[in-house]
């Protein structure tokens, strides 16, 4: 795998929420348990946020049904609070995230570098998925 690959992906949501409770529903297990998952048939059981430079994150994502699961983790590299996350997998690929609140809502921009597996418009389906259940639950919650 890794970063051969030059293209990046971006996905992003317009949340109906200050960028402090977005910031708190994207960064704290309690609520990554309740979006993290692209569909209703998977979840996410468990989740570890150690958020700071260095600090590592992982997000236990399984099939409902038992039939697969796996952990998703890095090593965040940058974070400035309400603001910006930067962090890289562990296969090498990097992701950079950005908050901008204005008044009562909050711009998020999620951008990442591909895996070579799948291809890259599912890639982007599937983290815009999640990103589509985190303005959910964020918005309702």
């Amino acid at each position: 795998m890794g970063t051969s690959n030059p293209t990046k992906v971006t996905v992003q949501a317009v949340i109906q929420a200050p960028v402090e409770k977005v910031w708190s529903c994207w960064t704290e297990p309690q609520h990554i348990t309740k979006w993290n998952q692209a569909s209703e048939d998977w979840h996410a059981p468990r989740a570890e946020n150690d958020l700071r430079p260095g600090g590592k994150f992982t997000t236990r994502m399984e099939a409902k049904d038992g039939s697969m699961g796996f952990d998703f983790g890095g090593v965040y590299d940058e974070v400035r609070t309400h603001e910006w996350i930067s962090y890289t997998m562990g296969d090498g690929r990097r992701v950079e995230i950005s908050f901008s609140g204005q008044g009562g809502e909050t711009k998020v921009v999620e951008t990442f570098d591909p895996e070579s597996t799948h291809p890259v418009e599912f890639q982007q389906a599937g983290w815009q998925a999640i990103l589509d259940n985190f303005k959910k639950y964020t918005e309702q919650s």
